[in-house]
């Protein structure tokens, strides 16, 4: 210890100040909140000593330390709990705590004799190790042995904390469901960026992904589908002899099993069971579960348009009777404090044809259909709460009036979020403006049609805290993936990074540190690393936006603008494929009279660094209209 920290003294602090990891070459994402760099670097050597104090949670953290490092450099790595061992790298809890780290925050200095990491409690030590992790070389990422490489880490003095206790991201496992091991995936890309929270979107309309024992047909039944490829929402209708194999469930031990593993990562799950809409998958396997009659012919759905009833019955005592069941399973599954339990766009106008819902409203006194959705909520509320949860909803909830401990997500913008912070209830941000990672993040002509577009640069002014909202209320942010348009779990990166990246800094880093030309350079380094890890990202950033107009010459003018600054847009009308030696953009373009193409690719330098983006001048005609009819 003591020669560790000699090594340290030794090096010479270079620069300290805002946006400093970009400056300095290091590539840190999330932004930490101090870091100053100094003279001189490690050099991780062949033997490798990792010290720790004895404990359970402390040993998944020096594990997964290990096998990061062993599998990539080829490196023996021995992990001891013996604070005599001289240490490569050192892994320590405060014994007075640091009041500024809280729980997750963490201390990280590296010398260049030695590593050591001190934190509060053992989160904080996993967290710096993500850090540690991003300061070596980007072949640290590899699954592989890399050999002859030199692994070196700068010497820095880096001090940590999350600005947010909630840091989230959903995956909606129910429109396109993701095996125990893609989720697993998944969550091993999460935790690199400080993520500490998992949203399952476990039922749907498409499917109920989680076993209830005591309601087997939610599973048996409720679980699969007709297998589709297309445009989700534009599928032709099944017929009945397709069959209905298409999906799947997480048994009661793969939910256990994922638990477990995220918790070896420092990361809870929160389990989401939407009603009382977005229920079809539970009406098919229990029709008693509608008011609607007819509802024991539905199918779930397999992405075609339909108009079945997709709502459960808020005047039946049955529905309260199947939730208590659900709850019952779903609360001994999920150790998290809260339960999310959906609430989202109910089809009210069913209810309005119920003669028991109208009853109920006369009975309690409801004049409204938001008032007998409150009712239904604060019910289940109740039946949550039975079971030792928290109840969480989307900001639909808020609509009828709130339960007495709702917690509100906020997804239809910040304005649920802020009424009800001032209401009094906790808040999750993750609204649609800058959160939702099913949107499109490049031009319409090269993404799947959703929608709206949200490009990084607009994800990543995401701020969970709304100048008018009861700060202190704001637990945090997440950004959610929808899957109806994700069909694969290459997508599901796809759609994820770099988005994930800038939420990730919105909740874990300083309001103040928040620099779009300090993020973007750090956002390509990940890049570099992601393709050593094999993880699918988007390249959207290095893709222009086209805003076509016409001109007072009534011509066509197509301008060009790109995320990245300095880029070079290179383009044709002649249906040919650009390259380096075509017409440079410098201005805005006036489309040729017989034009049926813009083709553009971006260079950096001499380098391709874009895709090859076709635009066909119908589009872009079409574009024009609708915003002349808007005016």
């Amino acid at each position: 210890m003591k020669k560790l920290s000699f090594s340290l003294s030794l090096c010479i602090i270079t620069y300290f100040g805002f946006g400093q990891t970009a400056k300095t070459g290091l590539a840190i994402i999330p932004e930490p909140v101090s870091v100053i760099t100094k003279k001189g670097e490690f050099i991780l050597p062949k033997h490798v000593m990792i010290v720790a104090a004895p404990g359970a949670d402390l040993k998944l953290v020096t594990s997964y330390l290990k096998n990061k490092l062993t599998t990539s450099t080829g490196a023996l790595v021995t992990t001891k709990n013996s604070a005599k061992i001289p240490a490569t790298i050192k892994l320590t809890l405060n014994i007075k705590a640091d009041t500024a780290l809280g729980k997750e925050g963490y201390h990280l200095w590296v010398g260049k004799k030695g590593i050591l990491i001190r934190a509060n409690e053992p989160a904080g030590l996993f967290y710096g190790v993500q850090t540690l992790i991003q300061l070596f070389p980007k072949e640290i990422e590899s699954p592989e042995v890399i050999a002859g490489m030199k692994w070196t880490a700068p010497c820095v003095d880096i001090k940590d904390y999350p600005r947010f206790s909630w840091r989230g991201l959903m995956l909606d496992v129910s429109r396109h469901f993701f095996t125990k091991d893609e989720v697993k995936q998944y969550i091993d890309q999460m935790v690199r960026y400080k993520y500490n929270l998992l949203h399952m979107h476990l039922t749907d309309d498409e499917g109920w992904r989680v076993e209830i024992k005591s309601l087997p047909r939610l599973t048996t039944v409720g679980a699969y589908n007709v297998n589709k490829v297309g445009e989700f929402g534009r599928f032709s209708t099944p017929t009945p002899d397709e069959p209905r194999t298409y999906g799947g469930f997480y048994t009661q031990d793969d939910i256990r099993e994922l638990v477990q593993y995220a918790k070896e990562r420092f990361l809870n799950i929160l389990p989401e069971i939407d009603v009382p809409g977005h229920s079809l998958a539970a009406v098919v396997s229990y029709p008693e579960l509608s008011v609607t009659p007819g509802a024991d012919k539905y199918q779930v759905r397999s992405g075609e348009r339909t108009n079945v009833d997709n709502t459960l019955n808020p005047s039946s005592e049955y529905t309260y009777a199947f939730l208590d069941k659900v709850m019952t399973e779903v609360a001994q599954l999920f150790p998290f404090a809260y339960v999310h339990m959906g609430g989202d766009e109910c089809n009210k106008a069913w209810w309005a044809k119920s003669d028991s819902v109208t009853a109920l409203m006369k009975r309690e006194n409801l004049t409204t259909y938001e008032q007998v959705q409150s009712y239904f909520e604060k019910r289940l509320e109740k039946i949550v709460e039975s079971k030792g949860k928290k109840f969480m909803g989307w900001d639909e909830i808020i609509e009828g009036g709130l339960g007495p401990n709702a917690a509100v997500m906020s997804w239809r913008g910040i304005k649920g979020g802020i009424t009800a912070s001032k209401l009094g209830h906790e808040v999750v941000m993750s609204p649609t403006t800058f959160a939702y990672l099913d949107y499109m993040q490049s031009d319409r002509v090269m993404e799947p049609h959703v929608y709206a577009t949200l490009r990084l640069s607009k994800a990543y002014e995401f701020e969970p805290v709304p100048d008018s909202a009861d700060a202190k209320l704001i637990l945090g942010g997440q950004a959610n993936l929808w899957a109806e348009q994700v069909f694969n779990f290459r997508q599901v990166e796809y759609m994820t990074w770099p988005r994930g990246f800038a939420i990730a800094e919105s909740v874990w880093s300083p309001k103040e540190k928040k620099n779009w030309n300090n993020f973007y350079p750090r956002v390509e380094k990940q890049f570099a690393r992601f393709n050593e890890a094999n993880i699918k990202y988007a390249p959207s950033v290095y893709d222009p936006d086209f805003n076509a107009s016409v001109g007072a010459d009534s011509l066509m003018h197509v301008a060009l603008t790109t995320e990245i600054p300095n880029l070079d847009i290179y383009y044709s009308f002649d249906n040919s494929y650009p390259d380096r030696f075509y017409p440079k953009y410098t201005e805005p373009l006036i489309v040729p009279k017989d034009a049926t193409q813009l083709r553009v690719i971006t260079y950096r330098g001499k380098e391709p660094i874009g895709r090859m983006i076709t635009m066909p001048i119908a589009e872009l005609k079409q574009r024009v209209e609708r915003s002349n009819r808007r005016r």
